[in-house]
């Protein structure tokens, strides 16, 4: 009896001990996650633009004699100066043109030209525009008490949508500066993540960094790939068809596509704006490019996004779709990786299983 007794004193001991120390260890993750999770996706992000432009990298410092460092900083750079510049340029622009507005509205000096001729000929929205502009040209104050509900509401909305790109380019160039640190350290990184993977994954450790390091890269080249070509195909149709600052508008039509919007938002108003000046013909040809390059995603990014990867393109392509649907953008890189990822582990389980079964029929 008192060997069963210091025994069950022993295990509740061990026992209290046990919870104790879990319960410490949960307290300790769980402040853990608090305390980092707004960097988890300037994190990811990081990492992912890391692997992406890792080759990239690896030219720029052979071309500087060997120096990754200074090639990842300035890369880093180049990459926030191009977002800094043009946002503050846009937000000083912005600022200027609505205290210019405001300052007409209450001097009661802003005029607004009538309509062309050919926009009531504008297919769907021709004659509700045409007649709105031509209000606004003549009443401005009847205009402003017409539309005073919808421009409160966009007022609203655009302000909301403003704080939202502020926030998101401050995240962005967070996530730049890390995919810096990492790329100039690559080395000592990947040594730690070689340790991490295979201490979960074993010996699939090396095969699973492999595959992820390449759907990541074959995602990228599917969603920039697909934007430039949009774009650039975007800008050739606007100069042939005559449209001013094609430039511009294809820039916004990259912009559209990176963010995996179509780029119809923007040609489909400028192919209706086409109707007012060009002739019929060139205008439907025009209207039809437009909604061809619009949709040239659909067969651009399979092909795209499944080179260099072992794993079958629908299985990106549904991983890539289904992530972004769940996390946004970031779930296009996020979603292909685990998916390619899963598909390969049970593919290799099955093949495991299916050797075990031709060997148990063979003995």
């Amino acid at each position: 009896m008192d060997i069963m007794e210091d025994s069950r004193k022993i295990f509740e001991k061990n026992a209290i001990e046990a919870a104790i120390k879990i319960a410490i260890l949960g307290t300790m993750v769980f402040a853990t996650v608090r305390i980092i999770q707004p960097f988890i996706m300037p994190v990811l992000w990081g990492i992912i633009i890391a692997v992406a432009v890792d080759p990239l990298i690896a030219w720029l410092a052979g071309r500087l004699g060997g120096r990754r460092k200074t090639a990842a900083v300035l890369f880093s750079l180049a990459v926030i100066a191009a977002l800094v510049i043009p946002s503050v340029l846009l937000v000083t622009s912005s600022i200027d043109s609505v205290q210019e507005v405001a300052a007409k509205l209450e001097n009661d000096t802003l005029k607004v030209p009538p309509p062309p001729a050919g926009v009531k000929d504008w297919p769907v929205i021709g004659s509700s525009l045409n007649k709105s502009w031509s209000l606004a040209s003549t009443n401005m104050e009847a205009t402003l008490k017409n539309f005073a509900p919808q421009l409160k509401s966009a007022a609203g909305t655009l302000l909301a949508k403003a704080g939202g790109g502020a926030k998101a380019v401050f995240m962005f160039i967070i996530s730049v500066a890390i995919a810096g640190a990492l790329l100039a350290t690559v080395q000592k990184g990947m040594a730690v993540t070689d340790m991490i993977i295979i201490r979960f994954a074993g010996e699939k450790g090396p095969d699973i960094i492999a595959l992820a390091t390449a759907t990541i890269r074959g995602v990228m080249q599917g969603v920039i790939g697909v934007a430039v070509i949009q774009a650039v195909l975007a800008t050739l149709g606007m100069i042939l068809v005559g449209v001013p600052a094609a430039g511009l508008w294809g820039a916004m039509v990259m912009i559209l596509a990176i963010i995996q919007l179509p780029p119809i938002l923007i040609l489909g108003p400028i192919a209706a704006w086409v109707f007012s000046f060009a002739d019929t013909t060139p205008a439907v040809i025009f209207l039809i490019w437009a909604v061809v390059v619009s949709a040239s995603d659909g067969f651009l990014k399979p092909i795209l996004m499944g080179r260099g990867v072992d794993a079958p393109m629908l299985v990106i392509l549904i991983g890539a779709l289904g992530g972004m649907m769940l996390s946004g953008i970031i779930g296009l890189f996020v979603g292909a990786v685990v998916v390619a990822i899963m598909y390969t582990l049970f593919m290799d389980w099955v093949a495991d299983e299916k050797a075990g079964v031709e060997k148990s029929v063979a003995d």
